[in-house]
Order: structure tokens, then C-alpha cells, then sequence
């Protein structure tokens, strides 16, 4: 059993989750990537272990996180029998089901019928009694958000997570869900949307949304699948995200048009001293009502800079002006 860094407390930032008692760690890990039955899993271990010692408490999972969906959830169970034992209560599992896993009409979306069966499988895999928080992973159109919300209500109150998030919700459906479970007596703890300098939508509206209803915020892919980094300044390289068969990130995606952007924004983070991927997570973090950002790993080293993005996370006004007009290709 690992034995983690005794200062593993200093070194870390948490910040309070909307307005709960629980407190996040403003880096998070993700294991949606390199943590699947295709991955060495020695690798994962290593990175899962690594990220507790340097104080991330927060693991991110899914039900179909793998490939093939359902291993990282595996990789997970794993890794808290062999490496964390003895620290679950120390730790925040999440995840989540929305989106495909089996076949049939009962595998998929947003019904009681999916949510249970799934979040069972899920336990099941990992090796535990409740997660810390079960997401609905996506709107589903057809599915009644009175089901879908009382769903989640009825899973916290079984005992098999402890609190409910919701994923991928845009600004009005978030309103509508916490005002559904508002009047069940419960609250929406976190959202979790796909949010970086590429991709902006949660500033329309959604970012308010959860500060007004004291929602927590944790973002995802916040480096642009690796596109937030120094990794392709020069092409794809053969050990990226991009050139994976498995990957989500297309070299189709890696067009010179971003690749003059990532250019310019990475001159301007040697200006601040920080790595390219430093100053995109601090560019999220900026927000008040971003609680955390949640990264992916392939290598232990990536954690460590993902960390020393904190050093650095305040930005002045002609820099987020700087940042706004190469994004806008000024």
C-alpha cells in the first residue's frame, strides 16, 4: 500500500464548492483518458498515487470512461485496494452516466431505469459503497427532467452517492434542474462543463447561473484535449492525444489556424513565466465560481506542472485583453 507524502496538505489549494461544506481541490484529476483497459496500468497507478501525494483529492470518473467503457472505473478499484486503502474518506470519487453503455433501450440517456442500474455497475467496479458524486452526464431530450432529477434525489437518499451533479447542462436546463430538486428539499452540489480558451460557451450565461443558485463549478478539458500546450507547436507528435487511435482529440482538430494561436498565447505564458498549460489552467481558475479544473494525465511530470499552474493564477486587465484578441486572431 502506497504511503503518501505526510505534506501532501501543503500543497494544495481547495476552495469551497458553491455553497456546501465540501471543499475541492482546484486541480483534479480525470481518468476519461490513460487510465483504460488499452493503458498500462502500472502508468495509472503511478499518476493516481503521485496526485494524492501532492494534495488532489479529487478523482473524476465516469461510466464509460475507458476504452472499453467501464476499465477506468476498473483501474480505479484497483488502485484503492493497492495503492490508496485505508484513505477513502480522505478522497472525492465521482461519476457519472449519460451517455451509452450497453444495448437496448434501458443503456443510455437520462431514465431512473439507466441512472440506477448504472451507478450499481459502477460500485460494482470500483469496489465501493457510495460515490461522493453521481452526475447526470448529459441533457437528454426526451426523458423528463422531473425523472431525471428524482432520480438523483432518490440515489443520495439510498446511500449510494452523497451528493448530485449534472454535466453538459446549458445555463436554462441548470435552472430548471435546481429548481426541481429545490423542491425536493435538495440542491444541485456542482456542474461540470467543458470550458477553456477554446471553448467559451459556460461564459453565456452559464458561470451566473451557478453563482446565483450557489452551485460548484468544475471544468473540463480546460487544456483543449492538449491543444493548450506546448505539445504541438511543431506538428503531432507520434505520442500525443491527436495521434492515438484511441483518442479524442482528431489531427484534423490541430489546424493552423489554432496552431497560430497556441503560437502567440505560448509566447505570452514565457512572459509570465509559466508553461502554456500553466497559464490556460490559471486563465479557468480565474473565475470565482470555478471550484476546480480537471486535467488528464498520460505522464506523472504533466501532474506536477498542472500543480505549479497555482503559483500564478491572477491575471491583469491588459493581459485577459491580450489573451481575448489572439483568440479572437488579432
Amino acid at each position: 500500500m502506497h504511503q503518501p507524502d505526510e505534506k501532501r496538505y501543503d500543497k494544495m489549494k481547495y476552495n469551497r464548492c458553491g455553497k456546501s461544506g465540501v471543499k475541492l481541490p482546484a486541480i483534479s484529476l480525470g481518468l476519461w483518458q490513460n487510465f483504460g483497459g488499452v493503458d498500462m496500468l502500472e502508468n495509472s497507478r503511478a499518476m493516481a498515487r503521485h496526485a494524492f501525494d501532492l494534495g488532489i483529492t479529487h478523482f473524476d470518473l465516469a461510466n464509460n470512461y475507458g476504452p472499453p467503457p467501464g476499465s477506468a472505473e476498473e483501474s480505479m478499484g484497483c488502485i484503492l485496494k493497492n495503492d490508496l486503502r485505508g484513505y477513502r474518506d480522505e478522497l472525492i470519487i465521482s461519476s457519472k452516466a449519460g451517455y451509452g453503455m450497453w444495448p437496448g433501450p434501458y443503456g443510455d440517456w437520462g431514465s431512473r431505469k439507466f441512472l440506477v442500474a448504472s451507478l450499481d455497475q459502477s460500485l460494482k467496479r470500483m469496489g465501493l459503497d457510495y460515490v461522493d458524486i453521481f452526475y447526470h452526464h448529459r441533457p437528454d431530450p426526451e426523458t423528463p427532467l422531473e425523472e431525471t432529477m428524482g432520480a438523483l434525489y432518490d440515489i443520495v437518499h439510498s446511500g449510494k452517492a452523497l451528493y448530485a451533479g449534472v454535466s453538459n447542462y446549458p445555463a436554462d436546463l441548470t435552472k430548471k434542474a435546481e429548481a426541481i430538486m429545490k423542491s425536493m428539499g435538495m440542491h444541485i452540489l456542482i456542474h461540470q462543463p467543458k470550458y477553456s480558451m477554446f471553448e467559451r460557451w459556460v461564459e453565456d450565461g452559464l458561470l451566473k447561473e451557478l453563482r446565483d443558485n450557489g452551485i460548484g463549478c468544475i471544468v473540463f478539458s480546460p487544456l483543449a484535449q492538449g491543444l493548450l500546450t506546448d505539445k504541438y507547436l511543431e506538428g503531432i507528435p507520434a505520442d500525443s492525444r491527436a495521434a492515438k487511435p484511441t483518442g479524442f482529440l482528431r489531427p484534423e482538430q490541430v489546424t493552423n489556424e489554432k496552431i497560430v494561436k497556441v503560437r502567440k498565447l505560448n509566447d505570452m505564458a514565457k512572459g509570465r513565466e509559466q508553461k502554456l498549460a500553466q497559464m490556460a489552467l490559471a486563465w479557468v481558475l480565474r473565475h470565482e465560481e470555478v471550484t476546480s479544473a480537471v486535467i488528464g494525465a498520460s505522464k506523472v511530470d504533466q501532474i506536477d506542472d498542472a500543480v505549479k499552474a497555482l503559483e500564478n493564477v491572477s491575471f491583469t486587465d491588459e493581459e485577459l485583453k491580450k489573451i481575448d484578441g489572439i483568440l479572437g486572431g488579432r
